[in-house]
């Protein structure tokens, strides 16, 4: 065994008799406690009733989930989705004997930020209208999801999933779930890594700057780096599909990439955004 390289393969859950916690899901529960916790302290700092906490966490996690679940759905998987389409919202697989519970297969973090968008507005709209404008709940909740997308992507390498290309060399993990005998680049700790630092630069900003005076800065700078990170990382990443191969083949850039960019140029029109409302 090469010292540079480490053999994977922890499983999928914690067994408990006859139950089984998937990491994965561990991974997402924890994400969105450590945010609630987050958001408690900036409530209590800017005299917000921590009331509001419960149902904005109710409504995040539901934008999440679905967000990212149709993410998938539409982003990447239609044409087998467009005819299966009980499997779109309920965990199940026609193996053609029947339906089998399998989880559900997919979420993609493109369509969770559409879905988190949509639910912040719906919050802020019952909830925070006329007295909190929109994008000041829009800066501090990205203050939150950082966390929650590093422990994610931490559940994507316990799942063996989302992998990295192969390394041609010693260095690397060893994915035995794949049944693979050659070390890829961990790409879901790079992205890990990434997005734990890019939660303390945004922690940093929030309570050691002035920049929550610019609405829609934080924001700005949120959606900047984090696209900023998908799109550097991606070209370490396995395409998912055929498919995404080929978009790969053809425009150096995968399907994530893509998406990766408008993001990116929405942070930018944030940032100017904040900018120029505060000087006014």
């Amino acid at each position: 065994m090469n010292t540079l390289s480490i053999v994977w393969d922890p499983g999928i859950g914690l067994e408990l008799g006859p139950i089984t916690i998937r990491y994965y899901s561990m991974m997402y529960i924890f994400g969105f406690i450590a945010g609630y916790y987050i958001m408690k302290k900036i409530f209590e700092n800017e005299k917000v009733s921590t009331q509001l906490l419960d149902p904005l966490l109710t409504y995040v996690v539901i934008g999440t989930l679905l967000g990212a679940r149709l993410g998938h759905v539409f982003f990447y998987d239609w044409p087998y989705y467009k005819n299966h389409l009980l499997e779109i919202l309920i965990p199940v697989v026609n193996t053609g004997n029947g339906y089998e519970f399998t989880g559900f297969r997919g979420l993609a973090s493109h369509g969770a930020a559409i879905g988190i968008f949509i639910a912040l507005w719906l919050f802020w709209r019952k909830y925070l209208r006329g007295q909190y404008s929109f994008l000041w709940i829009l800066d501090r909740i990205t203050l939150t999801i950082p966390i929650g997308a590093a422990l994610i992507r931490i559940g994507n390498l316990l799942n063996s999933e989302i992998i990295g290309k192969p390394t041609h060399s010693d260095y690397g993990f060893i994915f035995k779930q794949l049944n693979e005998d050659f070390p890829r680049y961990p790409t879901q700790l790079y992205e890990a890594g990434a997005y734990f630092s890019l939660l303390f630069i945004l922690l940093y900003l929030y309570w050691k700057t002035g920049i929550k005076k610019y609405q829609g800065m934080i924001f700005g700078i949120f959606f900047i780096l984090l696209w900023t990170i998908r799109l550097v990382i991606e070209f370490y990443k396995e395409p998912q599909d055929t498919k995404d191969a080929m978009l790969l083949m053809e425009t150096g850039l995968d399907k994530g990439q893509w998406l990766s960019i408008p993001m990116i140029l929405i942070g930018i029109g944030f940032m100017i955004y904040g900018y120029k409302s505060y000087k006014k």
